[in-house]
């Protein structure tokens, strides 16, 4: 019929969107550290030229940026490739637990930081793609911590909660809250609020999650923080 072909056709071209923006920022994220890489050889280039008496100093700066800039670009070629493959999940049995508790422990250990967890008493078994996830909770726990960063008192709590058939993983921050104007964007590809990254995280994250049939939202106050809510099925919840 006419309307169920005018909505495949427009999902479809909101896809194709998509993928245009994606291009577009793909483009715009290795453009960037290419200036200062071109600028640092044609200074070096220039020096060398001129018989320039400090060249060794020169070269070991020039070296040192070429290094960071490439490490940048890696990084960047590793962030598009890890959402181009959250379509292709590899889907094992693991405990959730197992994989919560070696992230935390980076995180207890950290200084400034309060973080507590509170996982429900008993095992909590998934069947999901456990690098994805593990992506996806290491993901939300920088942010909260990257969060509450101005704060004079660091505080993120992780807990948990059994709903029927699936496992609420609540992250709390006690940051400044996710501005109004800016909530409806934050699972949009390629937006983001911090001034180096691609803007992948939290647009990936949501990816994972429905990749795992759960699904991922937030609640915010202003000037008080944020709750991020992972809920997942559970395969099977043993004592």
């Amino acid at each position: 019929n006419k309307l169920g072909d005018s909505a495949a056709q427009l999902a479809k071209s909101e896809r194709e969107g998509a993928w245009r923006e994606m291009a577009r920022q793909v483009a715009h994220e290795i453009k960037n550290p290419l200036t200062p890489m071109k600028l640092s050889i044609q200074y070096l280039q220039k020096a060398i030229h001129n018989n320039s008496p400090n060249v060794k100093e020169m070269t070991s700066s020039v070296a040192k940026t070429l290094v960071e800039q490439i490490d940048h670009l890696s990084k960047i070629a590793a962030d598009f490739s890890q959402f181009a493959n959250i379509g292709n999940p590899r889907s094992e049995v693991f405990d959730l637990h197992e994989m919560l508790h070696s992230l935390t422990s980076l995180y207890l250990a950290t200084e400034n930081l309060e973080f507590d967890w509170k996982p429900v008493p008993q095992r909590i078994m998934l069947f999901a793609d456990k690098t994805q996830l593990n992506r996806l909770f290491t993901n939300l726990l920088q942010n909260a911590v990257e969060a509450c960063e101005e704060e004079d008192v660091k505080l993120v709590v992780m807990e948990e909660e059994l709903e029927g058939e699936n496992i609420v993983v609540k992250i709390t921050d006690n940051g400044e809250g996710i501005p109004e104007h800016i909530q409806a964007k934050i699972f949009t590809p390629n937006f983001t609020t911090k001034t180096s990254g691609t803007g992948l995280g939290l647009a990936m994250s949501k990816s994972i999650v429905e990749q795992a049939k759960g699904e991922l939202w937030f609640e915010t106050n202003e000037a008080r923080g944020t709750t991020f809510f992972v809920r997942l099925p559970l395969l099977r919840a043993t004592t």
